[in-house]
């Protein structure tokens, strides 16, 4: 592809010349300006073919001069560079008119790509719309990985496009659905969300379609469903892979078709929402099995957004657990800090329960916490990694006995635990791991039953789950029957 005329802004000596560099290697004419000024006096002497930004620039701020040239001049691809890795700028950037967001460091390769795409399909570029507010956001990190997933929401916030949410329990799916729709055009309107795994087979087609009275046995009245809770906005289909087959089937008509009809009714009623669906499961093996439809897969995932683990964005987890303590803090929880060893403990540990274990843990911390500090310690001792301090209950014994056991064996090994107030939750966390292991075992991995047998209900032994890190898909052996 020929080479285009490439304007570079950037207040950092040493960006402008590894960036010029790089895309006159590629073949295109770069000239360079230092802050907002000397871009309008680069503009004024000719138009580039694609702009290129940073962002904070010494008298003025990089996305509103984007703002403005996607009035002044539309059909300038502008490419927003920029160290304040965010969901705001990216978001900023985008609904500004910019043609792409990176941020920084960013690859070398990875610019040129995106240079030669903006080249490409400039005349494709559209003006957005109003700014956001970091404050209000949920999304909280400035990784790589969650830098890409900024990318994808910022370029869905603006149209109705299908979006579908993949990541394991605890990664935060419906925090990103929210952004999605508290940043676009629907904001005004419900955010409804249903968990299909938490309601009887039987009764999703009345929950997601509403149903007429005297429709089925119980039915007193006529009361909506969840598409028509959320007209006008979004409505977030979460745990989606737990959907059963025949109910997948009039979820694929209506998404088909826009139109649905109420259990026991007649009239036809228009779809007017926006889909946001999230899943913990392996789509593409469950369509492999026969467990979920191809058709409604491909229908779902228009655009994809994985959410990374914990475990693979680890240098978010400090500024993760100080979020988590200051909204403690704000709960009306005592006020504190972790000091260097706690942090680094944090970041060492693979949160098998991801973004909702770290927030439960520092909430605990938070609680029976007695210094303002929070060391490596006490961290360990909430995760279960004390060294020699682990106590587990004897297997060999009644349970009565089993926990005066623990007790004692606690106080040898770690006396002081026994007046630091987590004793209550140390106990609780050594049976509560096996009692819901072995009880998902017996119900072949059904949460519904197991969390009948065992007296909870549904969405508690859900939260469970995610608290402790439990993959219901991974099961021990059920215990054999004597």
């Amino acid at each position: 592809m020929a080479g285009g005329a490439i304007l570079l802004v950037d207040d950092d000596d040493a960006i402008r010349v590894v960036v010029a560099q790089a895309l006159r290697r590629a073949g295109h004419n770069v000239r360079t300006a230092s802050s907002i000024a000397d871009l309008d006096r680069e503009l004024a002497a000719g138009r580039p073919d694609v702009l290129l930004t940073d962002v904070v620039l010494p008298d003025g701020d990089g996305i509103d001069v984007t703002e403005r040239l996607s009035r002044e001049l539309p059909n300038l691809p502008v490419i927003v560079l920029s160290a304040r890795n965010t969901l705001t700028t990216a978001v900023r950037a985008n609904e500004a008119g910019a043609y792409d967001y990176l941020p920084k460091p960013f690859d070398l390769e990875t610019l040129t790509r995106t240079v030669a795409a903006a080249l490409a399909r400039r005349r494709e570029l559209a003006p957005r719309s109003e700014d956001g507010e970091d404050a209000s956001l949920p999304l909280i990190g400035r990784s790589p990985a969650m830098q890409e997933v900024y990318r994808v929401i910022a370029r869905v916030v603006s149209n109705d496009l299908t979006v579908l949410i993949s990541g394991e329990s605890g990664t935060g799916k419906e925090l990103v659905a929210r952004a999605i729709h508290d940043l676009g055009p629907r904001r005004s309107a419900p955010f409804v969300a249903i968990n299909m795994a938490a309601i009887p087979r039987d009764l999703i087609e009345a929950e997601l379609f509403g149903y007429e009275r005297g429709a089925f046995t119980g039915a007193a009245q006529r009361t909506a469903g969840r598409f028509e809770q959320a007209a006008g906005g979004t409505l977030f289909l979460d745990e989606i892979g737990d959907m059963p087959i025949e109910a997948q089937t009039r979820l694929l008509r209506v998404l088909q078709s826009g139109e649905f009809t109420t259990v026991g009714g007649t009239r036809i009623m228009r779809a007017d929402v926006r889909i946001v669906a999230a899943t913990n499961r392996a789509l593409q093996q469950a369509v492999a099995n026969g467990q979920f439809r191809e058709d409604l897969y491909y229908r779902l995932n228009v655009v994809p957004i994985d959410l990374p683990a914990l475990r693979e964005r680890r240098e978010d987890i400090a500024i993760l657990a100080r979020h988590f303590l200051e909204r403690a803090a704000d709960a009306g929880l005592p006020r504190k800090v972790l000091d260097d060893d706690a942090v680094t403990s944090l970041a060492e540990h693979d949160w098998p329960g991801n973004v909702r274990q770290l927030e439960n843990l520092m909430r605990r911390l938070a609680a029976l916490s007695r210094d303002e500090s929070i060391s490596a310690g006490e961290i360990a001792a909430m995760l279960g990694q004390g060294g020699g301090q682990a106590v587990s209950l004897p297997a060999d014994l009644g349970l009565e006995a089993a926990v005066r056991a623990f007790i004692e064996r606690l106080a040898r090994c770690d006396p002081r635990s026994l007046d630091d107030g987590t004793l209550y939750d140390r106990l609780l966390a050594e049976v509560e791991r096996p009692l819901i292991e072995v009880m998902l075992a017996r119900h072949g991995g059904n949460q519904l039953r197991a969390a009948r047998a065992i007296g909870l209900n549904r969405n508690t032994l859900r939260k469970r789950l995610d608290t402790l890190g439990i993959d219901p898909a991974v099961r021990p052996p059920a215990p054999e029957a004597r």
